[in-house]
């Protein structure tokens, strides 16, 4: 995130005595000091810290209406985020002085506290992070109002030192943990492998100043959705390794932690990435592709008659050539159709649904690390263990199996005009209020000869309740260009603030009942499922297929 501002636009400097006496007095208490850094060096799950009451109160609520009344705020939503952002408050240096002193004079004062040279001492201090700049600003304002979040991630992009947040909602009412919002940090299975569970969590409180040392590979946290009609204003920033010209400056320092925290151990977070693809081999076809009538029934089970028609086929592998996408509706057959979506209703009314992974039974899983991604899904190597699958388990897992049955297999090549090599299915449970797949390429498989730079990707979505169009609480399945990925002063490194400009977006399908998408997908492009919100009216439900396929120059089939 391009947040910084180097140079004339944020002078350090001492606090005057007055200026000295908006702190609190205890941040400037020895003794205080000496006990919030022993707080900090044994704080769980990394180093972080609280200082209550950091600001005159009365200051600080000057602060919180200037903003409220002169800063623009832009709602932006991304694969990791929703929430509203102001720019960087590094470049109120290019208002005029005048502007400054009737708009925004408390602002202004806030930012050079924060970054005087006292303060910046004092954090330094009690993190032991070491000297911190006080000429590379990095702050903004955030409004989280209902249904804006910031999934899991661990701040650590170029010089970040140590990460705050100074809290500015309402003063006269608590704020209340079912009110969403909290801060929540996660400890780590090892080096870049964050839990799936938070271990701590801090409730938003007017004038709270939480921070903590920014810990490539374990600094994880998020910010819970926010489930009421309320707002959760604070200053989010960042202090920076010292530049040039400042005390504690070292050259070379900021390449050499940079370089360090890209060094990510592809190996290890394959090991600790949950589910594992499995595809499975695709049987050599005959030299016939032609339905067989055995065929026609197999498939006639599950799929809806019409889609099996001559016409329809053909109609189908249009659309596929012309656009390499379709998109069907009602694509299972009413009966089969019918006793899913009575046992899937069923499920959501009656069953608990577990919110944490030790609540999880098999044959059902989490998807992790986090960071990554977050659902349920059905364990296939568990579909042996009839005794622990419900009738909703064994209907989707057979509904699994037969996504890689061979007369499958070749009605797909009939619609695509493709050869899969394998063929890989996982369903999956997006939970109200705890899951989502965050935007990634897919990886070839490279264990394959003559295969495609492509793959082939279906998914059925068997979500039956409605309320899912405006795409306002989530669980759409969005993909899109990787080149077009939009860049400007605010985003310019940070993952957490990935552009989604709407001319890079290649399909936008919302969670829907019975709906079936094939669509080919090139390596680079980008695809990822939204986080669902808790007000969904249920979980979003469907089923992930993949392909790798045959890269045959001498197939001139079109």
């Amino acid at each position: 995130m391009k947040r910084s501002n180097v140079g004339a636009a944020a002078t350090s400097k001492k606090p005057s005595i007055t200026d000295r006496k908006l702190f609190n007095d205890k941040v400037w208490d020895t003794q205080f000091t000496k006990d919030l850094q022993n707080t900090i060096a044994d704080s769980k799950p990394f180093q972080w810290g609280c200082v209550q009451d950091l600001l005159e109160p009365t200051f600080l609520a000057k602060v919180k209406t200037e903003i409220l009344q002169n800063i623009h705020f832009t709602l932006k939503e991304t694969d990791i985020y929703k929430l509203n952002q102001t720019g960087d408050l590094a470049n109120l240096s290019k208002l005029g002085s005048d502007e400054l002193q009737s708009k925004l004079p408390h602002v202004w004062q806030l930012r050079q506290l924060i970054y005087s040279d006292e303060f910046r001492n004092f954090i330094s201090t009690v993190t032991q992070c070491g000297p911190l700049s006080g000429v590379k600003t990095d702050l903004s304002c955030h409004i989280y109002d209902k249904h804006c979040h910031l999934l899991n991630h661990d701040d650590v992009v170029g010089s970040r030192r140590v990460s705050f947040i100074l809290y500015l909602n309402d003063p006269h009412h608590q704020w209340k943990d079912h009110y969403g919002g909290n801060l929540r940090l996660f400890d780590t299975v090892t080096k870049d492998i964050p839990l799936s569970d938070p271990v701590a969590k801090l409730l938003p409180k007017f004038n709270q100043y939480a921070f903590f040392k920014v810990q490539p590979g374990y600094s994880f946290h998020d910010v819970e959705e926010v489930r009421i009609n309320k707002k959760r204003l604070s200053i989010q920033g960042w202090f920076h390794i010292p530049q040039n010209g400042e005390v504690g400056y070292n050259k070379g320092e900021e390449e050499k932690w940079c370089k360090s925290i890209c060094q990510i151990d592809e190996k290890k977070l394959k090991d600790y990435t949950f589910p594992k693809r499995a595809p499975a081999t695709v049987q050599p076809l005959s030299d016939s592709l032609d339905l067989t009538e055995e065929d026609i029934r197999i498939l006639g089970e599950f799929i809806a008659p019409h889609f099996l028609n001559k016409d329809k086929l053909e109609s189908l592998r249009d659309q596929f050539l012309n656009n390499s996408y379709i998109s069907v509706v009602d694509f299972l057959n009413d009966a089969k159709a019918g006793v899913l979506s009575k046992l899937i209703k069923d499920n959501e009314l009656n069953v608990q649904m577990p919110t944490k992974q030790t609540e999880i039974a098999q044959p059902w899983d989490l998807a992790r690390p986090p960071h990554q991604w977050q659902f349920l899904y059905l364990e296939e190597k568990n579909n042996t263990n009839a005794s622990k699958f419900t009738h909703l388990d064994k209907e989707l897992a057979g509904l699994s199996s037969f996504f890689k049955s061979l007369p499958f297999q070749k009605f797909v090549i009939k619609v695509t005009g493709l050869t899969p090599l394998t063929v890989s299915s996982l369903v999956r449970r997006f939970r109200p209020g705890f899951d989502y797949m965050l935007a990634d390429k897919t990886e070839l498989n490279k264990a394959l000869e003559n295969v495609m730079d492509c793959v082939l990707e279906g998914t059925l979505c068997l979500t039956p309740m409605d309320g899912w169009d405006t795409n306002s609480v989530g669980g759409y399945e969005l993909y899109m260009t990787a080149e077009n990925e939009e860049k400007n002063e605010w985003n310019d490194e940070d993952p957490t603030v990935v552009g989604r400009d709407g001319d890079s977006t290649l399909i936008n399908k919302p969670a829907s009942w019975n709906s079936f998408n094939l669509v080919l997908r090139d390596q680079d492009v980008l695809e990822f499922v939204k986080y669902v919100s808790w007000d969904a009216k249920c979980s979003r439900w469907d089923l992930k297929l993949k392909w790798d396929l045959l890269d045959d120059d001498d197939d001139d089939e079109e």
